[in-house]
């Protein structure tokens, strides 16, 4: 497992796509693949520095795994902000046209329909939200 901890602020995400990207590349993850990654990586990531400490901010971990058979990669989340669920909310109404549609929820949304299991716990005081993402 990596692991990664630094403050939650905007200003960070290129070294956390740093971070993320080269462990897909040590995978040999496909360009296409990398680019969902990064994705859902950064939609989360500036989730967590806007709203996670708000109005303050704090510490956030990133930790990847990854398996062999099937390969695929987990990135999870922590942070020790407010408990917040995003895949609690109902998802988008993608049907109706961008007036109609309500603010909110469609970076979860695609981070949801990019990945291949996205999971969250509340425990020991931190919010884990866990993104997997096979890579065959």
């Amino acid at each position: 497992m990596h692991e990664l901890t630094l403050e939650a602020k905007v200003d960070n995400l290129n070294q956390v796509l740093a971070f993320v990207d080269e462990r897909l590349e040590a995978l040999g993850c496909s360009m296409k693949v990398q680019m969902q990654i990064d994705v859902a990586v950064e939609e989360i990531f500036v989730n967590i520095a806007h709203y996670a400490y708000a109005p303050k901010s704090g510490p956030a971990t990133l930790q990847i795994e990854t398996e062999e058979n099937p390969p695929a990669v987990s990135i999870t989340f922590i942070d020790s902000g407010a408990p917040f669920d995003p895949l609690a909310k109902p998802d988008p109404d993608v049907t109706l046209s961008v007036d109609e549609r309500q603010i909110g929820g469609l970076g979860i949304y695609m981070v949801k329909k990019s990945m291949d299991s996205v999971t969250y716990r509340w425990q020991n005081g931190k919010n884990m939200l866990t993104i997997k993402k096979n890579l065959s």
